[in-house]
């Protein structure tokens, strides 16, 4: 038996009936990147900055404008390049044991 779509369309609230932070945060939660796909967008600029700009948007709703101008000069940061993802701990460069003793 085929699901009905007009009861699963009951169960999910209409966007008017959300508040605007219950929206930032789906819309979070939407665009946040996942350990699954964390290689293959760590570097991926546009996503991480949609992912800080959505952050910046609870916290202005929060009213929380330091935490969400932080979140939006990450952003800018992807988009003007002058931030960079840094080395994942399992890829980081090991220091041999001779530098160690150093």
């Amino acid at each position: 038996m085929q699901p009905n779509p007009a009861n699963q369309t009951q169960s999910i609230p209409k966007l008017t009936e959300l508040s605007a932070l219950e929206l930032a945060q789906a819309l979070s939660e939407k665009l946040t990147i996942t350990d699954r796909d964390w290689h293959r967008l760590k570097n991926d600029r546009k996503s991480r900055a949609r992912e800080q700009a959505a952050v910046a948007l609870i916290f202005l709703l929060k009213d929380q404008p330091e935490e969400a101008l932080l979140r939006l000069q990450q952003a800018s940061g992807w988009l003007d390049r002058s931030i960079s993802a840094p080395p994942c701990e399992n890829h980081k460069p090991q220091r041999s044991s001779m530098n160690a003793e150093t």
